[in-house]
């Protein structure tokens, strides 16, 4: 995803800059744009003023008593409430006549200013000058027309405008322009990044997927949403997971099942053979008990291995339901009596009520009757097991106590691993899958199964479980 993540960068990056010269572009035209616009109107407005002056008129009286009209004209979003242009008129030698806006100008010689003097030679006058030369924003402009008699240019009208009643428009077409550049960019870059997450999350979950795959977890497919191409390959790579799994998993349960039935077959077949011989009667009795011995130990592993392979085949729990902790624990505590009063062991229980968890009953109830088989195995003769359960901060916990000679780190560190057997040689070699199948049930739901020695003798071995969220 690090590339991804590089891409969108650029992508954003080109888009920015690629917005921010478009703007810059739209933003550099306005005001030249308004100016220009603004000159064209004023000339028409010159060379009427000149023509009226031409027709013996008096542009006094144009400009008479202007100050006092009251108005309101809403100009887009402008509104003006005064006239902004005067007028100034000149002579053949530049002295002004009249000037509208600055009365003061009477009789001053305006021949330097181009819009004078350019026009006084027949020419286009115009010019843009500042009131305050350190105000950029004090400018005026300024274009002159000729008053001619015949062909002789006797003067000029000169009108003028403050730059600043022209520009508020353009300084609201800029706001215009920006408020609408930043609205389409943004739009875009949410678009891309839409795309972009709409597009490359579903790979990032696939490729976490895929990473939990390899460390050899389980996770259930994730939820990539309707409607998505990836999917497709989302649900070719899962079932060429299951297929894998499934191949590999058979291959691996015949080997071990092959390896563990060829000592109970061999007892078995040894028995057999020597049942046929003229033996004395006590003899035969324990070659037939040697037999039922090892059949029990054969139905045994068949039966934890097809538990353990429907365990690990599976990815979540299908139907799991909020059920009562503490009865199902009676419940398995029960079905496990016969096997303890078998071994002369004691049960006890400490059982919390009202220990509620989400998950499968049936899967839960196991769990707990594999963890009591351990500790009745391991328990000493006439001695005692206690299962606790309660529940600590968020969690349930399931905790079974046996009073047996304790567990050794080395094998507190492999009990879980499938056909590891730690039991006493004197009490018969175990199938090594009990405790596997506890650690996978706990797996399925979200929780952790866990064994250690105690200070003060014998072993604990229990499953955490998450509680289930109050309704």
């Amino acid at each position: 995803m690090r590339l991804t993540r590089v891409t969108l960068f650029f992508v954003c990056l080109i888009l920015g800059l690629g917005f921010y010269r478009l703007g810059d572009y739209l933003l550099e035209g306005v005001e030249a744009q308004t100016l220009q616009a603004t000159e064209e109107a004023m000339v028409d407005m010159a060379h009427l003023l000149a023509n009226f002056a031409e027709q013996n008129g008096q542009i006094e009286n144009v400009f008479e008593g202007i100050e006092n009209r009251n108005f309101e004209a809403r100009i887009f979003t402008i509104l003006k409430k005064e006239v902004g242009v005067h007028a100034y008129v000149f002579d053949a030698q530049g002295l002004i006549l009249f000037d509208s806006g600055q009365p003061n100008h009477v009789g001053q010689s305006f021949l330097h200013w181009n819009d004078v003097s350019q026009t006084l030679r027949g020419k286009y006058g115009a010019r843009s000058s500042r009131i305050d030369e350190a105000d950029a924003n004090s400018s005026v402009m300024y274009v002159g027309a000729p008053i001619r008699r015949g062909d002789e240019v006797i003067g000029g009208v000169s009108v003028y405008k403050r730059q600043s009643d022209v520009l508020q428009f353009s300084a609201d077409r800029r706001r215009a322009i920006i408020k609408a550049t930043l609205l389409i960019g943004t739009g875009i870059f949410v678009l891309i990044i839409s795309v972009f997450v709409w597009l490359f999350r579903p790979i990032g979950k696939l490729t976490q997927y895929a990473r939990s795959i390899t460390r050899g977890d389980r996770p259930p497919l994730p939820k990539l949403g309707s409607g998505r191409e990836v999917n497709t390959l989302a649900k070719s790579l899962f079932e060429m997971r299951e297929a894998l799994e499934g191949r590999k998993r058979i291959d691996h349960y015949i080997q071990t099942l092959t390896h563990e039935l060829k000592s109970p077959l061999a007892a078995i077949r040894g028995a057999s053979e020597l049942l046929n011989e003229d033996l004395p009667t006590d003899e035969k009795v324990r070659f037939l008990r040697n037999i039922t011995t090892q059949t029990s130990r054969c139905d045994d592993l068949i039966h934890k291995l097809l538990e353990l392979s429907a365990l690990e085949s599976k990815t979540h729990l299908e139907q799991a339901h909020v059920f009562d902790l503490g009865s199902r624990a009676r419940t398995s505590l029960q079905e496990m009596k016969p096997l303890a009063q078998s071994h002369h062991v004691q049960i006890k229980e400490s059982i919390s009520a009202e220990v509620k968890i989400a998950g499968s009953e049936t899967l839960i109830g196991s769990a707990i009757k594999h963890l009591v088989e351990n500790a009745i195995q391991f328990s000493s003769k006439e001695g005692t097991i206690t299962l606790e359960v309660n529940a600590q901060r968020s969690v349930a916990l399931v905790q079974v106590i046996d009073d047996g000679v304790g567990i050794s780190k080395f094998a507190a560190e492999r009990a879980f691993e499938r056909f590891y057997s730690f039991r006493p040689e004197h009490q018969g070699k175990g199938n090594g899958l009990g405790l596997s199948l506890v650690w996978e049930i706990a797996k399925l739901h979200h929780g952790e199964a866990f064994i250690c020695r105690r200070d003060e003798g014998g072993t604990i071995a229990g499953i955490r479980i998450p509680l289930a969220p109050l309704s």
